[in-house]
C-alpha cells in the first residue's frame, strides 16, 4: 500500500478493524511529511469540497506541535475538524478550544482540583465505588460491562466532585454520550442532523448546570459547582457562560474517555492472558504501569485538531498560516521510533512516553492523574473478584473517528 492509496477522510476508514488501521498508520508514518487529506462529501468532518486537514502521524510531530501553542493553535475546533464559531467551540469543549492568556486564566482556576495531592485523597473512595461496582457485576453473573462497571465508575466520580447529585447520574451518562457519540446512528436517533444532536444534548447540560449553580449560590458546598462560582482570576469571576462551558467538559471528557479506556482495558487482558497473569501475580508492582500500556495502545481519543496560525516549520515540514493539522495520537503512541514492539500490548511497558493524554504542554489532559487512579482501582478489583471473567458475544463498537470506544461489551463470570 502506498501514501496515494490512503485516505484518512473517508468514513470507511473509520469502520476498518484496528489491525487493518494499525498497519495504514504504519504506512503513513514510514513516509515524509506533510501528508494531506481532503474531506467534502467523504466523510462526516462537514468540510466543504476541497477543503481537508494534514495528518500529523509521528510521535515526534504531535510532541512538537502539542509544545509550540503559539504556532499551533486550539481556538478554531480543537475537536471539530471544521471550523465553527468561537462561541460554539468554547461551548461545548472550553479550555480544549482556548489559546493564550484566556486558556491559563481558566484553567488555573480548577488545576488544584485536579491536582495529584488533592486527588489521593480521593483514592479511597474510587476504590470503594470500584469494588461496589465490580462485586454487583460478579453477583449478577452476565451482563454488560459498559453499563455495569466501566461507565459508571467515572461517571459517580466526577459527578460526585462537580456535585451533580445521583439522581442525575444517568441524566448525565445519556446527554454525554450523544455528543461524543453523535455520529453513531443509534445515539443520533430522534435527531434530524450531527449538529442538532449535539445542541439539544448540550442545552440539557446547561440547564442542570443552571440549577446546580443557582443552589450553590446560596448554598455552597466543598465541590467544583461551588469553586467554579466562587474563584476568581485579578479580581473577576468565571462568567455564567464559562462556567457552564467548563462544567460540560467536564461532565463528558471526564467520565466518556475513562468509562472507554476501561473497556478497551478489559478487551486487552482478554486477548492477552499472558499480560493478565502478570498483573494476577504482582498487581501492586504493575497496575500502574498496566493503567499506561492501556491508555497507549486503545487511544480512547483518537486524534485532536490544530490550527496554523502563522507560515511555520515542524520537524522539516512547511505549513501555511490557516492550515488544519490533525495530531493523530493513535499512530503516535505506535510509533516504531520510539515504542519496541508497540503493537505488543505490555503491561510492564517502561518507560512509555505516550501521548494518550496529549503530549505536555498548556493543553495535557487536566483529568490525566485522576483517570490512571480509576483505571488502577478497576482492574484491581477485577482481578480480584472475576479473575475468570468471560466474554459473551461480539463487542458494540462507537461509530466514531474520534473516539475509540465501545457501546456494549457482553460478559459472564
Amino acid at each position: 500500500m502506498s501514501t496515494q492509496e490512503i485516505d484518512l477522510a473517508a468514513s470507511a476508514f473509520w469502520r476498518l478493524p484496528d489491525v487493518e488501521r494499525d498497519a495504514v498508520f504504519a504506512v503513513l508514518r514510514s513516509e515524509p511529511a506533510p501528508r494531506y487529506f481532503a474531506g467534502g462529501s467523504k466523510v462526516e468532518w462537514g468540510l466543504p469540497s476541497g477543503q481537508g486537514f494534514h495528518a500529523l502521524v509521528s510521535h515526534a510531530d504531535v510532541v512538537e506541535a502539542t509544545r509550540r501553542p503559539e504556532d499551533f493553535q486550539s481556538g478554531q475546533g480543537a475537536v471539530s475538524v471544521m471550523d465553527l464559531p468561537v462561541e460554539f467551540n468554547e461551548g461545548f469543549s472550553s479550555l480544549l478550544s482556548m489559546d493564550g492568556e484566556r486558556h491559563r486564566r481558566v484553567r488555573r482556576i480548577v488545576t488544584r482540583a485536579f491536582a495529584p495531592r488533592t486527588l489521593a485523597k480521593l483514592s479511597g473512595t474510587i476504590d470503594k465505588v470500584a469494588a461496589e461496582l465490580v462485586t454487583a457485576a460478579v453477583r449478577r453473573g452476565e451482563g454488560d460491562f459498559v453499563a455495569e462497571v466501566a461507565a459508571p465508575l467515572p461517571l459517580r466520580i466526577i459527578c460526585s466532585m462537580t456535585g451533580v447529585p445521583p439522581s442525575e447520574y444517568e441524566f448525565v451518562f445519556s446527554r454525554s454520550s450523544r455528543i461524543l457519540g453523535a455520529f453513531d446512528p443509534e445515539y443520533a436517533a430522534g435527531q434530524p442532523d450531527v449538529a442538532t444532536n449535539i445542541l439539544t444534548a448540550g442545552a440539557d447540560l446547561i440547564q442542570l448546570i443552571d440549577d446546580l449553580v443557582k443552589q450553590r449560590e446560596t448554598d455552597p458546598r466543598d465541590d467544583l459547582a461551588t469553586t467554579l462560582i466562587q474563584a476568581e482570576i485579578d479580581g473577576e469571576r468565571l462568567t455564567r457562560a464559562e462556567v457552564a462551558s467548563f462544567f460540560i467538559l467536564l461532565l463528558v471528557a471526564g467520565n466518556e474517555t475513562t468509562r472507554h479506556a476501561i473497556s478497551n482495558g478489559l478487551l486487552l487482558l482478554q486477548d492477552n492472558p499472558d499480560q493478565r497473569d502478570v498483573l494476577l501475580a504482582d498487581y501492586d508492582r504493575y497496575g500502574g504501569t498496566a493503567a499506561e500500556e492501556i491508555v497507549r495502545l486503545t487511544s480512547p481519543t483518537v486524534w485532536m485538531r490544530r490550527t496554523v496560525s502563522r507560515d511555520c516549520s515542524l520537524n522539516g515540514s512547511r505549513y501555511a498560516e490557516g492550515d488544519r493539522l490533525l495530531l493523530f495520537y493513535w499512530s503516535a503512541n505506535r510509533d516504531e521510533k520510539v515504542f519496541a514492539d508497540p503493537s505488543r500490548f505490555d503491561v510492564t511497558r517502561d518507560p512509555n512516553p505516550h501521548v494518550g493524554y496529549g503530549a505536555g504542554g498548556p493543553h495535557h489532559c487536566l483529568g490525566a492523574f485522576l483517570a490512571r487512579i480509576e483505571l488502577t482501582a478497576v482492574f484491581r478489583e477485577l482481578l480480584r473478584q472475576a479473575p475468570g471473567l468471560q466474554l459473551a458475544g461480539e463487542p458494540e463498537r462507537l461509530a466514531s473517528s474520534f473516539v475509540n470506544g465501545y457501546k456494549r461489551i457482553g460478559y459472564r463470570v
